[in-house]
Parts: C-alpha cells; sequence; structure tokens
C-alpha cells in the first residue's frame, strides 16, 4: 500500500512473525513522528510569517496615528492657548495624555497575562487523535 508521502507501507499479513510485527511497528511510529514534526513546522512557520506581516501593517498603521495624533494635540493646545497661557495648555494636554498612557499600560499588562501561549493547535490534536488511535488498536 502506498502513502500520501509516497513511501510504501510493509503489508504484514496475519502469518507474519513478532519480529516483523514490531518492525513494522517502529517504522510506523518512526514515520508517524516525523510527519507530526513536519506539520508542527509547516503549521508554525505559517503562523509566523502571518504574524509578521501582520506585525509589520500595524506597525505602519501605529506611525501614520502617531503623526496624526500629534497634529491633534498641537491643536489642542493651540485652542487652550486662546483662553490659558501657552504652558498652561500645553501641562493640562501633557497630563492628559500620561494619564491615558497609565490606563493602556494597565490595560494592555491584563491583556498579554491573559494570552495563551502559542502552540501547533493543529498538530497537538492530530497527535491526541494518533494517541487515542493506537490505544484503541491496542485493546483490541
Amino acid at each position: 500500500m502506498a502513502e500520501p508521502n509516497g513511501s510504501a507501507q510493509p503489508a504484514a499479513g496475519p502469518d507474519a512473525s513478532a519480529g516483523e510485527l514490531v518492525k513494522n511497528l517502529t517504522e510506523q511510529v518512526s514515520r508517524l513522528i516525523r510527519d507530526e514534526l513536519k506539520l508542527a513546522e509547516f503549521e508554525m512557520t505559517s503562523k509566523a510569517k502571518r504574524m509578521g506581516r501582520g506585525a509589520g501593517m500595524f506597525g505602519g498603521s501605529g506611525l501614520m496615528a502617531l503623526y496624526g495624533i500629534g497634529c491633534l494635540l498641537a491643536a489642542a493646545i493651540i485652542g487652550l492657548a486662546v483662553v490659558l497661557p501657552a504652558w498652561a495648555a500645553a501641562l493640562i494636554v501633557g497630563g492628559a495624555l500620561l494619564v491615558i498612557a497609565g490606563v493602556a499600560a494597565l490595560l494592555g499588562k491584563s491583556q498579554v497575562s491573559k494570552a495563551a501561549p502559542p502552540v501547533p493547535e493543529q498538530t497537538v490534536q492530530s497527535v491526541k487523535a494518533d494517541v487515542e488511535e493506537v490505544k484503541e488498536r491496542a485493546h483490541r
């Protein structure tokens, strides 16, 4: 019988000796482990590429937002300078920014602590299914 990866699986008939069965078992387990590792590598590589692209786009949008916020802050300071001295307007806007930054830092810290570590989910599910299959066949 041919496997999807192109290797031929040895057929163990009912007359196969214990040595042949053990040999076939070790070959199949080795192949299974190699295939699971390849799957995990592929899955993590594709996730890393997607994460990299997303982080790049997110970083670019953050830079543009930074420039936009700078313009809005300058407008707020100039607007407050109409009724207050310029130094007081800048002090009020700067203090408000520090308060907002502190709240955002606390919220970000709580989100990071809740985040699960990145794991190859598909591979974990596949390995669990393989273990269940082996257990089921061992009980027969």
